[in-house]
């Protein structure tokens, strides 16, 4: 496989998952702080007060992906480290947070490697949640921009490529519709509302980074998740079925920024008034605020029309909320799973791909996160045989390889995740690190997936083999 001499090879982390220090250098409190908590919600009763300790060994860490070769590193900022309170009109931004992103954005261009910064990773100050809300506050659109200009004023002379928010379909689900995420909410209407002030949210943010910080020569988009959904049969209704699974899961928050200016018809139709509207101007400000297609994806499964037989839904979730789709999902009993219970389907990633690619102009496309949660089998002397987890990176990068022979502007791949890491409401049962973290002993030891991604990472990048 060749890849373009100018891909992106990267790994990424996401700020609660890694940092710990969660009271540490003026950091606030966040929505999954109080969350982990509330006794049954994290599994083990784990939290991310320490995590892998990245506030205090991020120079250590840098380290590690320089020897891996790897050339980005996509991590996001923790919004109450640099706003305790979520809001400048309730006190002042912290500094030392604004210095300890600053050191480590120094330290990765020190090793050559180039900082992708996401803005939003689920981490809400709480007491924005529990002042205003949260995401069902209209007015959170102003504070996300009022946190993003500092962002961009601190660090917007190094960091060139920003993500305004990593998968808002989960923060409104998870958080808002099934309450398994903070802030543990449980609505048949919320989703939406969340979903909508999200989006909102984005578009001011873009909004101010063009206006205001266009000379910095930057780019700016959103990260969205989505997991391939192929027709279970040839019939018509069970094509329909997959392809409104998609509109429900990818083109409820893409559509608007990257298609129409606004929601799906068939959510339209579906949802009726329980899906908030666009106003002109909101809907002209989503049109084009992103400058590339951010994509997390793990996995496939099949859709089919939800039968008659008055079950409620699907046993594997949905892709919007499920009575609202009428979708039910299955996989196929011969596909491999990773610890995850996820599916291993590489031919999925690239017929998403292709999908993306036709319905919204042929964007360039960034995969930001993609990899597996495997049960690694580590030797007396530190070694891992870790061949499940090689033969899904080949197989995956295959299909990625595919689509750019499809024509799809595919242009960077970055592997979740650099480290072993709280794994939210799973807290550290499952491993998804080339980096093997015991999160007791703080202990990281490279793998040999991180071996191979490293060899990858090299001749790739030099357009070789």
């Amino acid at each position: 496989m060749q890849f373009p001499e100018n891909f992106t090879w990267g790994t990424a982390t996401s700020s609660y998952q890694i940092e710990g220090g969660h009271d540490e250098g003026g950091k606030g409190p966040s929505i999954w702080d109080a969350f982990c908590e509330i006794p049954g919600r994290i599994a083990g009763g784990d939290d991310g007060k320490v995590a892998c300790d990245h506030f205090h060994k991020f120079r250590e860490d840098v380290a590690l992906m320089a020897s891996l070769g790897l050339r980005a590193y996509r991590f996001s900022i923790s919004w109450p480290r640099i706003l305790p309170t979520g809001r400048l009109d309730r006190g002042s931004m912290n500094e030392e947070g604004i210095r300890f992103y600053s050191k480590l954005i120094d330290t990765l261009l020190e090793h050559g490697i180039e900082p992708w910064v996401t803005l939003y990773h689920w981490d809400l100050p709480l007491a924005l949640q529990t002042e205003r809300d949260g995401w069902l506050n209209p007015e959170i659109a102003d504070d996300f921009e009022a946190y993003a200009r500092i962002c961009f004023e601190a660090f917007g002379d190094r960091v060139k490529h920003w993500i305004t928010l990593n998968e808002p379909w989960v923060v409104a689900i998870l958080g808002y519709g099934q309450g398994v995420f903070a802030p543990g909410r449980t609505s048949t209407t919320e989703p939406y509302v969340a979903a909508h002030h999200l989006l909102r949210s984005h578009a001011k943010a873009v909004q101010c980074y063009r206006n205001e910080f266009a000379h910095q020569g930057g780019k700016i988009g959103i990260t969205n998740n989505c997991d391939w959904r192929e027709p279970l049969t040839d019939k018509p209704e069970d094509k329909d079925a997959a392809q409104r699974a998609l509109e429900f899961y990818l083109g409820w928050f893409a559509d608007p920024i990257f298609r129409s200016g606004d929601y799906p018809e068939s959510m339209r139709e579906r949802v009726g008034d329980r899906l908030p509207k666009f106003t002109e101007e909101e809907s002209k400000a989503l049109l084009g605020s992103s400058d590339f297609f951010g994509l997390n994806h793990y996995t496939t499964m099949f859709a089919a029309e939800a039968s008659s037989d008055g079950k409620e839904g699907s046993v594997y979730g949905n892709g919007g909320i499920s009575e609202d789709q009428d979708v039910d999902l299955s996989v196929d009993p011969e596909w491999p799973l990773t610890e995850f219970k996820w599916a291993v389907v590489p031919w999925g990633c690239r017929k998403l791909l292709g999908w993306i690619a036709e319905r919204y102009g042929d964007p360039a496309i960034y995969i930001t996160e993609n990899g597996c949660a495997m049960d690694d089998q580590v030797s007396a002397d530190g070694s891992v045989d870790d061949q499940d987890r090689l033969e899904f990176y080949r197989g995956y990068l295959e299909a990625c390889h595919q689509a750019i022979g499809d024509g799809v502007h595919l242009k960077g791949y970055f592997a979740w995740s650099l480290m072993d890491n709280f794994e939210w409401a799973s807290g550290y049962r499952f491993r998804f690190g080339l980096v093997h973290v015991d999160p007791k002993s703080l202990k990281r030891t490279p793998k040999k997936s991180a071996h191979w991604y490293s060899k990858v990472v090299r001749t790739n990048a030099l357009g070789d083999e």
